[in-house]
């Protein structure tokens, strides 16, 4: 059974870092395009960053620049992570990791909570 775990987020001041940590178990993950999404109350999920199993990598607009996806595949990890820097108050969400989108979703997580607030 494929397992989804996100951690990693909090109450941080803008301007500020987190890094995003998904733990998958229950899949074959090292062949996997995975991604980063985040979810506002009452708003649809939207997709914040993708990476394939080489590697390369795509963000939305809004976080081009300031987030980093990987991941670690070595010594079965499963690991994907998202490195936020220059925080805004508009990315304050819950934040989750699941398969790319051209692919069919895993069951979501619970994912990790990120406030962005001074």
């Amino acid at each position: 059974q494929v397992q989804l775990v996100e951690s990693g987020g909090g109450l941080v001041q803008p301007g500020g870092s987190l890094r995003l940590t998904c733990a998958a178990s229950g899949i074959i993950f090292r062949s996997l395009s995975m991604a980063w999404y985040r979810q506002v109350p009452g708003k649809q999920r939207e997709l914040v960053a993708t990476i394939t199993s080489g590697g390369q990598t795509t963000y939305a607009d809004s976080v081009k620049g300031r987030f980093t996806i990987s991941r670690d595949n070595a010594n079965a990890k499963n690991t994907v992570y998202l490195q936020m820097n220059s925080l805004k108050p508009e990315d304050t969400a819950v934040y989750y990791c699941n398969r790319d989108p051209v692919y069919a979703r895993f069951a979501w997580g619970q994912g990790t909570q990120v406030t962005v607030s001074s």
